[in-house]
């Protein structure tokens, strides 16, 4: 059930239940310096609302307070968009308005997403000196034309510039990097990843370039301008990346997260474990272990409603077998699985038997096994395990 709201939260009501337990907080940057040719996420590439955005975020902060009262945050991400557009002190003072209305852990894992040309010495240096403990850097590839034609900011020699100077001052690092690249080898790629282990990064987070609708590549593929992105390029480029990764001492926990021990994301993981999680600013998300509540993706409207203390959000309440499709599909995604336990415990007894029948197929295939009460993808079935888990999935009728 989906409703639309634009409510008055002046007398602190929520849209969303109250959070209870370990939690997080989101923030969604909308702002970068230019569109990548493969983006689809809400951003602006003009900064002439920055500082009426900066307003509005704090004024949701405050407003959505109790949403959060008997939750310990124990991670805050900044997200965007490009969060690091922002000056240091502006993030710091955020974090000040967070750690004043909310109860924040001492440990807390604060993190930045970050774009190499923004990461100079001199930001680093002031960054370091803040709350912030975390970098999240998209790097993508450290080749000039890979750069190029995904229309990144940044180019090669930046990413290993940056790479070079926040390994300094940061020791919790995590970059991006995309595979599958049209125009790409099997042995630049393996460079990639060696150029990567290179800086002694603690955790590398890698997706296949997907040609999402309505963005830039999407329309120079349909035009012949850039060749189409090569799937079977992708998978062998995903099982080198395992097995590279696994050579160095890492971890791979998530189908796209790979961790050395000590240094796996805690917000992320929080996310596929289902933990409650506050969004603030435009398109942002939220979820309470019932609702989920996404605000508008617009900004000058969410601007405009949050200052008068409204919150333009879209709920949507889940059945207990969208709980249960939500749960198969992170479940598999991790190193965790999905516990047959807590799916009879959560769901119920013919939610178990439907999975397992339904999970028949793929364990004589040799794409998932179980061990102990988990459910889990084998290696072969990891670049396949979205579409297993939609296998997995029960319809409502």
């Amino acid at each position: 059930m989906k409703d639309v709201i634009n409510k008055n939260l002046s007398n602190s009501s929520s849209p969303l239940g109250k959070l209870e337990g370990a939690g997080g907080i989101y923030i969604h940057i909308p702002f970068c310096k230019q569109a990548c040719h493969y983006c689809d996420f809400h951003f602006s590439t003009s900064l002439k609302q920055e500082d009426k955005m900066l307003s509005a975020l704090k004024v949701e902060l405050i407003l959505r307070k109790n949403e959060m009262k008997n939750t310990t945050i124990e991670t805050i991400y900044f997200g965007g968009g490009t969060p690091s557009i922002l000056k240091v002190e502006d993030i710091e003072w955020l974090i000040s308005l967070i750690k004043i209305d909310y109860q924040v852990s001492e440990t807390a894992e604060i993190t930045l997403e970050a774009n190499p040309d923004d990461l100079n010495a001199e930001y680093l240096k002031a960054l370091s000196k803040s709350s912030v403990n975390r970098l999240s850097i998209g790097i993508q590839s450290f080749f000039e034309d890979d750069l190029k034609l995904m229309n990144r900011a940044h180019n090669a020699n930046e990413a290993k510039t940056c790479l070079e100077q926040a390994t300094q001052y940061f020791n919790n690092i995590s970059i991006d990097l995309i595979y599958g690249i049209p125009g790409s080898t099997n042995e630049r790629w393996i460079e990639n990843i060696d150029t990567a282990l290179e800086f002694n990064i603690p955790h590398i987070s890698s997706y296949a370039l997907t040609v999402e609708p309505k963005t830039a590549l999407e329309h120079f593929i349909k035009k012949g301008i850039i060749a189409n992105v090569d799937d079977d390029l992708a998978n062998e480029q995903f099982h080198i990346l395992i097995e590279k990764l696994n050579q160095n001492g890492f971890v791979h926990y998530e189908l796209s997260n790979f961790g050395k021990e000590g240094f796996f994301s805690r917000n992320n993981s929080a996310y596929w474990q289902g933990k409650p999680y506050l969004g603030i600013g435009p398109s942002a998300h939220s979820f309470d272990g019932i609702t989920r509540g996404w605000n508008i993706n617009n900004n000058s409207k969410y601007i405009k409603s949050i200052l008068n203390h409204e919150l333009p959000i879209e709920i949507e309440t889940l059945t207990v077998t969208d709980a249960y499709n939500e749960y198969v599909m992170t479940g598999l995604r991790t190193i965790w699985g999905v516990s047959l336990d807590k799916v009879e415990r959560d769901f119920g007894k013919d939610y178990k038997s439907y999975l397992l029948n339904q999970a028949d197929i793929h364990l004589k295939n040799d794409l998932l096994y179980i061990e102990e009460d988990k459910l889990l993808v084998t290696k072969k079935g990891k670049f396949l395990s979205d579409g297993i888990a939609s296998d997995l999935f029960k319809i409502n009728t």
